[in-house]
């Protein structure tokens, strides 16, 4: 039968019940149930086995990963917060391990540092301890606490602070005790204990572990008595050095001085080579700038105050050869950070380590100018006292030298700073050398930046002294370069700023060649234009304002406290010469505070015409559209005109002639004819006991006198003009009558000694004629009085131009009968001459003994 054949259950039973030719569908609904059957129970084996299969196995995993779709579509603020938390979560689990590692720490070390018990008294502490432990477990077996009690203990126990917490305190255990513990409480609960002994060092042994737990073990670190046999064995070493060194040679004064020549001649061999050496290549020999300024600090006594000079010279022309024609700038650590070529990083190199060495020089030579003003001795006593203050006058030297030759490198201000308040030292050459050099930074500094910093400094140093320094310090401000760039423009100002085509211009103009250079030519020309770095007229103006600012601050401070210091002359020597630069609304208050300083008397000569110089030159400026009447400095200036003299006043006689000058040929329209006259017959009294160079500036502002008002010639005529006597002692210009009287001084001036002044006065007498016989040179006529005036100065006592020498008689045609036109003067001459020819004594007491014996 076809069913004994099949195998219930099997694979070939099946498929032979597959391929059977059974044809009943009830038949194969069963077979299919039974595979069906047979199949569940296959797979409910294979779950219940004990090794998952890959299906459960990715059941269980369903954090999967993102897939790159999504990320794109999630925010980077989104993944940048949980970046940030989970940082966060990492950081506060390290922190929460960190701090209980920190209290189990402390516990251990509390209890290593506790001290030890004797190890009989322990014994025996221990002992009782394990009776009254065994009591308490028979009292409150562990059987007796709850699951939970224990638990919670043994969690306790597992944590740092479980030790040193106290467990009869129900609080929590992390609450903060110190909120309500007061200071002083704590501090009174402290024990106190004298320190009568010295405190003994420990040394920390094995310690000991049993029943009870850990016992620490210490003993005190025995003291050595190794100072005193050290000290034996140093003094026994020197004993025998002393022993075994020979004595120096004694030398003579001749080989000392050879010893010293030699020595030094190295030390400048070697000065030499390194300055070379730098010099042929900065950048790679940067380094032995090091060396070369190591050398400041020279040790030989014998050579030390000349190679110290030496060096501080030679590092001063090496910084001015080397250093750069721009500042350097420190670098940022972005830029630091950043990779450059070679070349850039070797450049910067060279940059950083050359102003380091320039900064260690600055701080050398500020600290030897420190030494010597604090008479401060090193410990090591190379250089004496003396030797101090020459090395500080090379220091300030050098950094004079350097003040004016690296305006634009680093560490100006810094200088600055050194060499300002040297001008105030008592020391008269130290402060000459810093007036000099800031003379020389005034006149050479274009743009005026480094001014503006001088001027700062200084008007701080005026203030902070309380205006107690040197005039010269004031007088410095006069050498400004604000007036000179005012009124004499600079060529590149003058000259017209370049003005490129726009696109517009140059697609209608120009064709497409055209275009092309042009664009080349514009490139190249704003290429150059940036090469000349020339500065911009607003640039500079701003800045002079501001130096002016301070400069005018500072003369206005001591005008108002201080009138009767020796700073004032040189307050009213600069207001002369920057008044044109006061702001129009100090004006009124200014010229009554001049007119009052002239008026107390308090003031010298000098100064009252200074007052007049600085009020002219207000009125001659912005000061012309103010209503003001000059007259009274006009009269003061008339009546002591004839204080001046060939004495000490007569350097005052070029301030004159600036006031001249300013007072009556710049103001031709508001001085009368009367007050022209008066002016020009008194200057021509004047010139008559006057030093020559005075008279010739006297008689040059008269010829422009002249040539200024018409009428000046009726002074030429002895007949008077109108009703009237002239009154030359009156103090009023307007009222002496000058047109009465005539020039008479020019005929003694025809006879002067001095050639110039002869042709002078000879000009004049005929009327001043620009040509002709009785005209000047032109040397002399387009020279102003106050140049002529310091061109013939006589202040190295010799006639200038010299006078030509007269060759005298010789005795043997000298004939003394011609010498007398009287023969009767020849004849007692001639007798007298005959009578000294015999020896006879003078008796001079000849008349008395004769009225006696009478």
């Amino acid at each position: 039968m076809a069913w004994a054949d099949v195998a219930p259950g099997g694979r070939l039973g099946r498929g032979r019940s597959l391929r059977a030719p059974c044809r009943s569908g009830r038949t194969r609904a069963l077979w299919r149930w039974a595979a069906g059957r047979e199949g569940a129970v296959r797979d409910a084996g294979q779950g219940a086995s004990s090794f998952p299969t890959a299906k459960s196995e990715r059941r269980k995993n369903t954090k999967r990963v993102p897939s790159f779709r999504k990320l794109l579509r999630t925010s980077k603020i989104k993944l940048d917060n949980k970046l940030k938390n989970k940082q966060y979560k990492q950081q506060s689990a390290a922190k929460k391990y960190r701090k209980e590692q920190k209290k189990l720490r402390q516990a251990v070390r509390d209890a290593v540092c506790r001290k030890p018990f004797p190890l009989e008294e322990y014994k025996k502490k221990t002992v009782v301890e394990k009776q009254e432990k065994e009591e308490e477990e028979d009292a409150l077996p562990l059987d007796m606490m709850d699951e939970d009690d224990l638990k919670l203990m043994q969690d306790l126990a597992q944590k740092a602070s479980f030790i040193t917490r106290d467990l009869s305190s129900n609080e929590p255990v992390h609450i903060k005790k110190r909120k309500n513990e007061s200071v002083i409480d704590k501090y009174e609960k402290m024990p106190r204990r004298m320190q009568t002994e010295p405190e003994k060092e420990l040394i920390h042994l094995l310690p000991i572990k049993d029943k009870g737990g850990i016992i620490p073990q210490t003993m005190e670190k025995p003291v050595l008595n190794v100072t005193q046999d050290e000290e034996e064995d140093t003094e026994e070493m020197e004993v025998a050095e002393d022993a075994n060194e020979e004595p120096l040679p004694i030398l003579t004064p001749e080989e000392m001085a050879a010893q010293r020549r030699r020595k030094l001649q190295e030390r400048k061999i070697h000065i030499a080579a390194l300055a070379a050496a730098i010099l042929s290549d900065p950048e790679n020999n940067i380094k032995k700038l090091k060396e070369l300024r190591a050398m400041l600090m020279e040790q030989d006594p014998n050579v030390a105050v000349i190679v110290r000079k030496l060096v501080m010279v030679s590092l001063m022309e090496i910084f001015k050869d080397i250093a750069p024609s721009y500042k350097i700038r420190p670098l940022t650590e972005a830029e630091k950070a950043t990779k450059v070529k070679k070349e850039t990083q070797k450049l910067r190199e060279f940059e950083e380590g050359l102003v380091s060495q320039y900064k260690f020089y600055l701080e050398n030579l500020e600290q030897t100018i420190k030494d010597w003003k604090q008479r401060k001795l090193k410990k090591s006593n190379v250089i004496s006292l003396k030797a101090y203050k020459g090395l500080a006058e090379i220091a300030v030297k050098c950094l004079c030298e350097l003040l004016v030759a690296l305006p634009h490198f680093n560490f100006h201000n810094n200088i600055i700073v050194l060499i300002v308040p040297l001008m105030n030292d008592t020391s008269k050459m130290i402060s000459e050398l810093c007036f000099e050099a800031v003379k020389k930074l005034f006149k050479q500094d274009k743009l005026g930046f480094a001014s503006l910093g001088v001027v700062k400094v200084i008007s701080g140093l005026v203030k902070g002294r309380n205006y107690n320094v040197r005039p010269e310090v004031l007088k410095v401000f006069l050498h400004l370069r604000i007036k000179e760039v005012e009124l004499k423009k600079d060529s590149e100002d003058i000259a017209p700023k370049k003005k490129f085509m726009t696109y517009k211009e140059k697609r209608k103009n120009l064709s497409r060649m055209q275009r092309k250079w042009k664009k080349a030519e514009e490139k190249l020309e704003r290429e150059l234009l940036e090469a000349e770095a020339s500065e911009s007229k607003e640039k500079k103006l701003k800045l002079h304002t501001e130096t002016l600012n301070i400069v005018f601050l500072t003369y206005f401070r001591i005008l108002k406290k201080t009138q009767k210091s020796p700073l004032l002359p040189e307050v009213l020597e600069g207001l002369a010469k920057f008044a044109h630069l006061i702001n129009v609304e100090f004006f009124d208050d200014l010229l009554i505070v001049l007119h009052s300083l002239i008026a107390s008397g308090d003031i010298t000569y000098r100064e009252t015409l200074h007052c007049i110089l600085s009020a002219f030159h207000i009125l001659s400026g912005q000061g012309d559209v103010l209503n003001i009447d000059p007259m009274k400095f006009y009269t003061h200036l008339y009546k002591t005109l004839f204080s001046l003299h060939a004495g000490g006043t007569n350097d005052d006689i070029g301030i004159v002639l600036q006031c001249l000058d300013v007072m009556l040929a710049k103001r031709r329209k508001q001085v009368s004819q009367q007050r022209a006259l008066a002016f020009m017959k008194r200057l021509s009294t004047l010139g008559l006991h006057v030093l020559p160079n005075s008279s010739i500036g006297i008689l040059a502002t008269n010829r422009v006198l002249m040539h200024t008002f018409p009428k000046m010639d009726l002074l030429l005529d002895n007949e008077s003009q109108g009703s009237g006597v002239y009154l030359p002692e009156l103090e009023e210009p307007e009222h002496c009558n000058a047109q009465n009287t005539a020039l008479w001084e020019l005929h003694l001036l025809q006879r002067h000694y001095h050639p110039i002044v002869r042709k002078f006065a000879a000009h004049l007498i005929v009327g001043a004629p620009a040509e002709g016989s009785g005209a000047l040179s032109p040397d002399l006529s387009r020279r102003p009085a106050t140049e002529l005036f310091e061109t013939y100065n006589m202040k190295g006592m010799t006639f200038n131009p010299p006078v030509a020498s007269v060759t005298p008689r010789r005795k043997d045609t000298f004939s003394q009968t011609d010498s007398f036109l009287n023969e009767e003067l020849n004849e007692w001459v001639q007798k007298h001459n005959s009578e000294t020819a015999i020896h006879k004594p003078l008796d001079f007491a000849k008349h008395l003994k004769e009225s006696s014996l009478s």
